[in-house]
């Protein structure tokens, strides 16, 4: 980011209400280290990648607000100007700040196991992504692990094939804390596919202290998608998610998750995720033991076309609660 780059205030416009209270906590659980910074204030700060450089991102997220119906403050810190429309975009299709929650809430709120959660949390949204490749690489890290650790995956990742973002901040210099609580690390970018993909699986490996397997598959992905595979919204989710599935190492779980936040697919599902099996038993009296990913399957063909915001409900629900 060049020194004198512009800095730019907006209020970001959506259908309200929106659900802040959620998606406060969703974030931070899927904050990269070093890509990204949260702040005691409700300041979220986040790398973006553009096409003149990186980008930073400051979201005004009050931390004391529930549902807000006002518009969101963002600041945006561009290397041209000419990136404002593109990074704003990514911003919107993250935050799903373009859902119409009357029209999900019309649909899924006179259902028995969703109505309630529904009205517990009006307006709430699904996490897209600011960038498709970088969700998929995420996910492939975070495949049979816990959130925190795929996190601890990530950021070793971006530490060390993720590029420093010079030049200002926000509000100074774009520094994150360091793991020591004193030293302070610059935000960097998460690692272009094509950077990933010319490092190798065993630099991958040896970078985040990944298995052979998922370190292969690490690279498998960054090199399908460098090689013209697109995970952005637009592309068909059923072609997306059979290329995703041939690769190896990639099951359905991932290429579920990808088609649900890359692809912004509004009837995606999960139906083989534990925590969302766990809240539907938890939700319908069902045993887990009897709750199969075909059960669940079956349980959400009353959601379509919305069931990605089902999914979302049930597993803020089961983890947010």
């Amino acid at each position: 980011m060049a020194t004198g780059a512009p800095s730019i205030a907006l209020r970001l416009a959506y259908r309200g209400p929106l659900a802040l209270a959620p998606l406060r906590p969703t974030l931070a659980a899927h904050a990269i280290g070093g890509v990204e910074r949260i702040e005691v204030d409700g300041g979220h700060l986040r790398v973006v990648d553009a096409p003149s450089g990186p980008a930073v991102v400051r979201l005004e997220l009050d931390p004391g607000a529930e549902v807000v119906t006002a518009p969101l403050a963002a600041t945006f810190r561009l290397s041209a100007l000419t990136d404002l429309m593109p990074v704003m975009t990514r911003v919107r299709r993250w935050l799903d700040l373009d859902a119409d929650p009357a029209l999900v809430a019309e649909h899924l709120g006179t259902d028995p196991v969703l109505g309630p959660l529904v009205a517990a949390r009006p307006g709430l949204r699904v996490l897209g992504s600011l960038d498709g490749a970088e969700v998929a690489v995420c996910a492939v890290l975070g495949q049979q692990v816990s959130v925190a650790v795929a996190r601890v995956f990530q950021t070793r990742i971006a530490a060390v094939f993720g590029s420093t973002v010079g030049g200002a901040g926000v509000d100074g210099p774009v520094h994150v804390p360091g793991r020591d609580g004193g030293v302070e690390t610059a935000l960097r970018t998460f690692p272009r596919p094509e950077v990933l993909a010319a490092a190798g699986p065993e630099a991958i490996r040896d970078a985040a202290n990944l298995t052979q397997a998922r370190a292969r598959t690490v690279h498998t992905l960054a090199t399908a998608i460098a090689d013209g595979l697109t995970l952005e919204p637009g592309v068909d989710p059923a072609t997306t998610r059979e290329r995703l599935l041939a690769l190896r190492g990639i099951g359905p779980w991932t290429a579920d998750y990808v088609n649900l936040r890359a692809l912004r697919d509004p009837d995606a599902f999960l139906p083989g995720d534990l925590v969302l099996r766990k809240a539907l038993a938890r939700h319908t009296g069902a045993a887990l033991k009897g709750l199969t990913p075909a059960v669940a399957e079956n349980l959400s063909l009353a959601w379509r076309p919305w069931r990605s915001y089902a999914l979302q409900h049930l597993w803020t629900e089961e983890v947010y609660a």
